[in-house]
């Protein structure tokens, strides 16, 4: 009956249990341990869940009450002999209830499978006792015992991977398999959890309990397939197990499979999260008080440890209030509260389209969070409000791979993409279509056709639905169109053949931006598909081709002088201090034009005296005209409503008297928070964890003048630190261009150096450079 093909499932595991439940049963009536006898038989690990599959270990443990010492090498003899000789794979062991309980103290690991011990045979009252007993000792000491637990679980994760997203996952040990699923059982009968994970008759039904009952059958047919036992379902098994479950192909198995480990994972954080914060909230400890609320932005504060919506937002009024929510999630590394996303995922209405430039801008911050994007991003996914805004992630969702070199399906390798990315993204010049790049580069995959051409078409619907200019929705399509193309000639062709330079710079409209990103998106591409796909060598080709197909094409282009608007031009030609703001595009956001008579150090302490003021500096251009700084600033509050143009005037005269010193305010600032790990200079709210490194360079520009192009991770504050390290060293900035890409800088300077040489340019961009360096 072990291998009976004609049973599957439930009924061949209850098969299988009956069957060595039987045997035990008869075996202790031939030993004559029934009644009072001293000894029991009781079931652990899968018999004692009565989850045997095929080749699954047989966990017995005998337990004795020492009253009879002589008989109890003969009674374990009788038991584990004729198994022994008939082959079956055994895990057993001899204890009394006091060596029970001792295993339950010293090894978390042996306390989670005690948990499911069971009575097959002999004296109950005994069992019964050393299975009360291991519950309550556990639930005694289950608090003081967490964290061991959760550093096993964590160890166990590294070691196996996720069953989401994997080619081959190991549907038992990784993480969101079997086993997560029986470690909230453990944390609900200590009663750290509400006791959701319970998998009794009560929760049939449920898409945990579904998907446990899935991940039992995979496992079944694995071992019957395999004739051992095996966990991790392998490509070559897959269709043969999709076949026996009734499932269409291996590809429909496979996202099955993700789907199960995706709702598992999804329930292990929150439930470890529940079971951290009700450790230590016993007796008289409940009476403390509750954790403060941190605002993080806004509509959003931090409440225990995770991201909560504050108490005077409203979601059906607020569309971009999902997005706040998970770009502070990423920027904090801090999980979601599970109501909050009950909350939004029943309230939170469509986004208008074309999107804000604030919910574009919030979409970007999230996306270069890297790899602490993985954990909101999936949370949005799991409750629906990811496709909600997303609706071609449909297709790609659970969707495995049709060739063996990728480990992800193809919805977490765009999200393994866009985090190798947003490593890369000092690196290009628009950092904010590298990113959307990367997350739109397979969108096409599952529909039939070259996934290119339909990604092309779909990242143009994308693109108009984010409120894009027409230019950059060009260039993302393209990105999608050609992501591939770098890869192929490196691989197909001499890609130092001047013929294949031009080539490739035809084929790309000799378009240079294009032309980088591509070349980003080809090493974030090669690094999310598997080990090994990314070296130095391909490095080298792909990095070499860009570089002559750039140079073949002209270099970046120059960039261009602000212009001044009529209206500002006239107020310098007046003289004077003036302050002027408009609307901006976004709902909150404003421009601001600052306009004083030009002297050194001026655009540090304008935009320190925005910075001060909790406005964050979206874009800027700054000129002069007539002996006075024009300087105009996108600004955003990073809470509340829009700047107060008249309080900014005043702030600004004091600053200009010498009654202030913004950039040194700021500097005080940062030394406050420096203790707290990861804040920046923005009140209360931590730096975007963008892990590219700051760049600079320096570029010869119009007028005998050089231009300084900086890239860096944005934060408050950044511009007037920029600023001020640059007239430290005697650079006196004629104009500028400042624009901020999701989460990333992208700043050109036009400075009159006090000496044109290499020296002079070498100390002032490392100055600079000293200052962008993101906190990580």
């Amino acid at each position: 009956m072990l291998h009976d093909d004609t049973l599957t499932g439930i009924r061949r595991r209850d098969a299988i249990a009956d069957l060595f439940e039987d045997w035990v049963s008869a075996r202790a009536d031939a030993l004559d341990l029934g009644g009072q006898s001293g000894f029991a038989v009781v079931a652990v690990g899968s018999l004692g869940r009565r989850e045997m599959v095929g080749y699954s270990d047989l966990d017995l443990i005998l337990v004795h009450d020492d009253r009879y010492p002589e008989r109890l090498s003969d009674v374990a003899d009788g038991f584990w002999y004729p198994l022994w000789d008939a082959g079956i794979a055994l895990d057993h062991s001899v204890r009394s209830v006091a060596d029970a309980l001792r295993v339950t103290r010293e090894d978390a690991s042996a306390a989670l499978g005690l948990l499911d011990a069971r009575f097959l045979a002999g004296d109950q009252d005994l069992a019964d006792l050393m299975v009360k007993s291991v519950r309550n000792l556990w639930r005694t000491e289950a608090r003081l015992r967490l964290p061991q637990v959760i550093e096993a679980a964590e160890d166990r994760w590294r070691l196996t991977g996720e069953i989401a997203h994997r080619a081959e996952p190991d549907v038992k040990s990784g993480r969101g398999g079997l086993r997560d699923i029986q470690l909230l059982n453990a944390l609900a009968l200590a009663q750290l959890t509400d006791g959701l994970a319970r998998l009794d008759p009560g929760s049939v039904g449920s898409p945990l309990a579904q998907a446990y009952d899935l991940l039992l059958d995979v496992r079944d047919e694995a071992h019957r397939i395999a004739g051992r036992a095996r966990d991790q379902v392998r490509a070559q098994d897959a269709d043969e197990i999709a076949a026996a479950l009734g499932v269409a192909d291996r590809f429909a198995l496979a996202r099955l499979i993700s789907d199960a480990g995706r709702t598992t994972s999804y329930a292990v954080d929150a439930g470890l999260r529940t079971a951290q914060n009700n450790v230590g909230r016993r007796g008289l400890s409940r009476l403390r008080r509750s954790p403060l609320r941190r605002p993080l932005d806004e509509g959003v504060v931090e409440h225990g440890g995770e991201v909560a919506l504050a108490k005077s937002a409203i979601p059906s009024r607020d569309p971009g209030l999902v997005l706040r929510v998970a770009a502070a999630s990423a920027r904090n590394r801090l999980p979601i509260n599970g109501p909050t996303m009950e909350r939004l995922a029943a309230y939170a209405p469509p986004m208008e389209e074309p999107w804000s430039a604030e919910q574009l801008a919030d979409l970007l911050v999230l996306l270069a969070s890297g790899f602490d994007m993985t954990g909101p991003v999936e949370a949005l996914d799991r409750v629906g409000l990811w496709g909600r805004m997303f609706p071609e992630w449909e297709a790609v969702r659970d969707l495995p791979p049709r060739d063996g070199i990728h480990t992800w399906t193809v919805d977490r390798h765009l999200i393994e993409t866009v985090a190798a990315a947003a490593e890369l993204t000092t690196d290009v010049p628009r950092p904010d279509l590298l990113l959307l790049g990367a997350l739109l580069h397979d969108i096409g995959k599952g529909r039939g056709g070259d996934h290119s051409v339909i990604g092309a078409d779909l990242a143009r619907t994308v693109g108009r639905r984010l409120g894009l200019w027409p230019e950059d929705i060009e260039t993302l399509s393209e990105t999608v169109r050609h992501h591939l193309l770098l890869h192929r000639v490196v691989g197909r062709r001499d890609c130092t053949d001047p013929e294949v330079v031009a080539d490739v710079a035809a084929t790309l409209g000799n378009d240079p931006v294009l032309v980088q990103l591509l070349g980003a998106l080809a090493e974030a591409d090669s690094k999310a598909t598997g080990p090994g796909v990314w070296g130095e060598w391909k490095a080298s080709l792909i990095t070499g081709l860009v570089e002559r197909v750039v140079a073949h094409i002209g270099g970046d282009p120059q960039p261009v002088i602000p212009r001044v608007a009529t209206e500002h031009l006239m107020l310098a030609e007046r003289g004077g201090l003036h302050v002027t703001s408009r609307p901006g595009d976004g709902p909150n956001m404003t421009v601001v034009t600052m306009i004083a008579p030009d002297r050194p150090g001026l655009l540090s302490k304008m935009a320190g005296v925005l910075a001060l003021s909790g406005l964050h500096a979206h874009s800027a251009s700054v000129a002069t005209h007539a002996g006075h700084a024009v300087d105009t600033f996108v600004v955003m509050p990073t809470f509340g409503g829009p700047p107060d143009v008249a309080l900014l005037r005043l702030r600004l005269a004091a600053v200009l008297d010498g009654d202030r010193d913004p950039v040194a305010e700021l500097a005080a600032k940062t030394a406050q928070r420096l203790p707290q790990a990861g804040l920046s200079l923005r009140t209360a709210v931590p730096v975007t964890r963008v892990v590219a490194p700051p760049r600079a360079r320096w570029l010869p520009g119009p007028d005998d003048r050089w231009l300084l192009e900086l890239r860096s991770a944005d934060d408050e504050g950044l511009l007037a630190r920029v600023a001020a390290e640059l007239e430290k060293a005697g650079g006196d900035v004629a104009w500028a261009t400042v624009a901020t890409l999701g989460a990333t800088a992208v700043d050109t300077f036009s400075i009159r150096l006090p000496d044109d040489g290499p020296a002079v340019r070498e100390a002032m961009s490392a100055a600079v450079l000293a200052v962008c360096s993101p906190m990580r």
